[in-house]
């Protein structure tokens, strides 16, 4: 297995997975997520994949891209009560349904993770959806705490 940076020639596949993941959601929230849609134009998802500030990496073997992981490099500065931090933030990791149990999460978190270490980052942060247990049990297993907890109410 190879991670890289993402390139345009790998849209098709990624909206493959943005898929995937848009079913996951919808299917666990369809009250927030609408289905049969997409995340990104094709425009917007070229302008991310050449944005230094929001790196995408792909796993791949000889078959294709097997998962993905969007980022956004995020940066504090000059905050009243909280100290000056550079964060890299998973915006999103999918693997294809076709390729879970072969470890390619895995592989790309600790890719992503020491990426961020080699930018300087203090810490690597995302946000996961209560409903999503499998990915929440991931996360936890990747090493992963809460940091903080956002709560609802649907009325």
């Amino acid at each position: 297995m190879n991670i890289r940076r993402a390139e345009e020639k790998d849209s098709e596949k990624i909206i493959d997975l943005l898929c995937q993941v848009l079913n996951v959601h919808h299917n666990g929230r369809p009250d927030l997520f609408k289905g049969n849609c997409r995340k990104y134009t094709d425009s917007e998802l070229n302008d991310i994949i050449k944005d230094d500030m929001r790196p995408i990496f792909v796993a791949e073997n000889d078959e294709g891209i097997m998962g993905y992981a969007f980022c956004v490099l995020k940066m504090r500065e000059g905050d009243n009560i909280l100290t000056d931090m550079k964060t890299l933030y998973i915006d999103d990791l999918c693997v294809d349904e076709k390729a879970r149990g072969n470890h390619v999460g895995k592989s790309l978190y600790e890719y992503v993770r020491n990426y961020a270490k080699e930018i300087g980052c203090y810490n690597v942060t995302l946000n996961v959806w209560a409903f999503n247990e499998s990915a929440k049990a991931f996360y936890e297993k990747m090493g992963l705490k809460p940091m903080s907890i956002m709560m609802e109410t649907v009325l």
